[in-house]
């Protein structure tokens, strides 16, 4: 690394323009990030065959990293917070790197669950980290469309990467795919250390404790509105194959693909609008999102209302990662990246809590209900942002 990353006091902004080239390593980093952590998805067939175990046991291989995340994000950001910035995001490329290594040659299921959990472990680290490199690399009238370029990663990984990945499992296996995730995650290392700027640490965000930080005005409502918003996301995404097994001819793989395609869009939007109208966009994304629960819960619709609903669905989350990340830093300040982990850990809460609470929903009243359920939550989402106009999403 080099000595210049803990020398400099500031990164200015040399223009109003966004640095795009730079902001694209941190979205390639995104995409490595949710490519490796959904990538055994599609392909568990494979793997529990070349791991000898049940299908079932192969999914944990998802549970395990989004564990790591879980638990490691907030110690691992306060412990680093004085740390180079481009110190800690390279180091977790390296991770990906060598995990993904790991798990392409990997026989013994116990040692594939360690070093998924060590992947979901860096993917952590970057995330706590991302959005504030971002906002730092841009002029400041700029900081929310930094960080949507930097987070267009993600909706590309879920509406390409995780397809094409699994067609190209299928066609030459599990291990070769891990691989070759191996050396994109070099790729973008290198590139990174050759693109990015130094950035400094931020020593006095150790002086922040995690309960100081989530009592800093604003912090609570934002996290708050966010888990309820991603927890209805997660609730209907992660059971949308019983939900539209329903009769009305809509197949899952071309509903998810306008849900994808959209959330580029939903992004788009988020980018161009975050700057100036951040409590607008908030309000009107849940307002969207519940729409589009109440057009799914219509017993009998046409299809065409079914792909409607999931392109404004799209849109509604496509954006989602940006506002709420962009009113978190806002929130809180110099502690932003210690805020950001609380995103980690409250995001992951959220995929868990979907699949928990959308089972029991499913259990109990059949796949009818999602809707209802996810519409409860969205009202919640939208009466905490609604009620926190002056701290964490003002007019």
């Amino acid at each position: 690394m080099s000595s210049q990353d803990g020398c400099m006091a500031v990164i200015p902004a040399a223009s109003t323009r966004l640095p795009v080239t730079r902001l694209l390593v941190l979205a390639s980093g995104a995409f490595v990030t949710i490519l490796t952590e959904a990538l055994p998805a599609g392909l568990l067939a494979d793997i529990g065959t070349g791991l000898q175990v049940s299908e079932a046991l192969a999914g944990q291989l998802v549970s395990v990293y989004a564990l790591g995340s879980l638990l490691t994000a907030i110690p691992l950001a306060r412990a680093t917070a004085h740390w180079p910035r481009r110190r800690v995001l390279l180091l977790a490329l390296a991770g990906f790197t060598v995990v993904n290594a790991i798990t392409a040659v990997a026989t013994s299921y116990a040692l594939a669950l360690v070093v998924r959990f060590l992947a979901g472990v860096s993917a952590g680290l970057l995330w706590a980290l991302l959005a504030g490199y971002a906002s730092r690399m841009a002029p400041p009238a700029l900081q929310g469309r930094a960080i949507a370029l930097a987070t267009v990663g993600t909706p590309l990984a879920l509406a390409l990467g995780i397809p094409a990945g699994t067609v190209l499992g299928q066609a030459v296996g599990w291990r070769w795919t891990f691989g070759l995730m191996s050396l994109l995650s070099a790729a973008v290392l290198l590139w990174g250390r050759l693109a990015l700027p130094p950035m400094p640490g931020l020593p006095g965000a150790r002086d922040f404790g995690i309960g100081q930080v989530f009592r800093l005005p604003g912090v609570r409502p934002v996290l708050a509105a966010m888990f309820a918003f991603v927890l209805a996301h997660n609730l209907l995404y992660t059971y949308i194959v019983p939900f539209l097994d329903d009769g009305l001819g809509v197949p899952v793989d071309s509903a998810l693909l306008a849900f994808g395609l959209a959330s580029l869009a939903g992004i788009g939007a988020a980018g161009a609008g975050v700057d100036r109208h951040l409590r607008a966009l908030v309000l009107g994304g849940t307002v969207a999102f519940a729409a589009a629960a109440l057009a799914l819960a219509w017993n009998g619709r046409p299809v065409a209302v079914t792909y409607a609903a999931c392109i404004v669905w799209g849109i509604a989350f496509g954006g989602a990662a940006t506002l709420y990340q962009t009113a978190l830093l806002r929130a809180a300040g110099e502690a932003g990246d210690i805020a950001q982990s609380m995103t980690v850990t409250s995001w992951n809460l959220a995929i868990a809590g979907g699949g928990g609470l959308g089972g029991m929903a499913l259990a109990a009243w059949g796949a009818a209900s999602l809707p209802w359920t996810l519409l409860l939550l969205l009202l919640a989402s939208l009466a905490i942002a609604a009620g926190a106009r002056r701290h964490g999403f003002p007019g």
